[in-house]
């Protein structure tokens, strides 16, 4: 039988990766804490975590075991929170990246709060980061744009969103009706750095286009971007969700592929509760931007 205190050990260990500091924050003697970790593993029948150099890291079974027992502590604490007299629910946790929140979660995190159901807790990261937040169970709920959907997590699409160009207002372009990527020819552009996926996917339009460009500076998140631009330091390419300075202007680059944004949450996570109420919330919320 699968015990509350042994699943709450191992969140405790899973979140220090350490038997000393989960063992202090639960007030329990080490080998007290040893003893309900590997009950918790006999009972599954799975091994939890393995040495690795001189750190205990988690297997894949224990990723998944902690994530369970986030969501188990998470909900029984909600629960406690909305019986007791007074009592104050438990945070639900959203992980974002700076872009989603600037520019589309704004109207779904305003009707969330105004509902007056429990806080929230957020948790800026980039598209890998939210996925492993959602995975780990440190967040019930994520946003990201996805051209394909982990198996291990569910997702419902938020909102599409393409892409522009933006020009300062007295650039050539700014006066043309269409732009495509061969206009970008000879180009200097703001990009983010070598890795990131909007730069691989526009960097990869524009080569398989035939179209020569250059870097004029590397520069991750679109406010920064933006700025730049305003500097006269090149052009950028953005997602149309961004709210454009005054001195600049956005054309539509219809060749270039929309971004799909997904609410995500763990595959199996329960289907109520606050943090089912803020997916159902920003589903909602999800064109607000437009």
């Amino acid at each position: 039988m699968l015990k509350l205190e042994w699943l709450e050990a191992f969140v405790a260990f899973a979140e220090h990766e350490s038997f000393t500091a989960a063992a202090r924050v639960l007030h329990l003697s080490q080998p007290a804490l040893h003893v309900q970790v590997k009950k918790l593993s006999e009972a599954l029948g799975v091994t939890l975590y393995r040495r690795k150099g001189q750190r205990l890291v988690l297997t894949a079974d224990g990723k998944r075991v902690a994530a369970f027992g986030r969501e188990v502590r998470d909900r029984t604490r909600e629960l406690a929170g909305e019986l007791r007299a007074g009592g104050r629910a438990e945070p639900v946790a959203l992980c974002a990246g700076e872009g989603a929140y600037l520019y589309l979660l704004g109207e779904g995190i305003r009707r969330f709060l105004a509902d007056g159901g429990a806080p929230l807790k957020l948790l800026t990261r980039d598209r890998e980061g939210t996925l492993e937040a959602v995975r780990g169970g440190e967040a019930q709920v994520g946003v990201a744009s996805l051209d394909a959907v982990p198996d291990d997590l569910e997702a419902r699409p938020l909102t599409d969103v393409g892409q522009v160009l933006v020009v300062p207002e007295g650039h050539p372009l700014a006066q043309a009706r269409r732009v495509r990527l061969a206009d970008l020819a000879g180009a200097r552009l703001v990009v983010p750095g070598a890795d990131r996926p909007h730069r691989v996917v526009l960097a990869r339009a524009l080569l398989e286009a035939g179209v020569p460009w250059e870097v004029a500076v590397e520069a991750n998140g679109w406010e920064l971007m933006l700025r730049f631009v305003e500097l006269g330091v090149g052009l950028a390419v953005v997602n149309a969700c961004c709210r454009i300075p005054r001195g600049l202007t956005a054309r539509p680059l219809a060749e270039l592929p929309r971004q799909r944004y997904h609410v995500l949450r763990r595959s199996g996570a329960q289907a109520e509760g606050a943090a089912a109420r803020l997916a159902s919330t920003l589903l909602a919320a999800g064109a607000a931007w437009e």
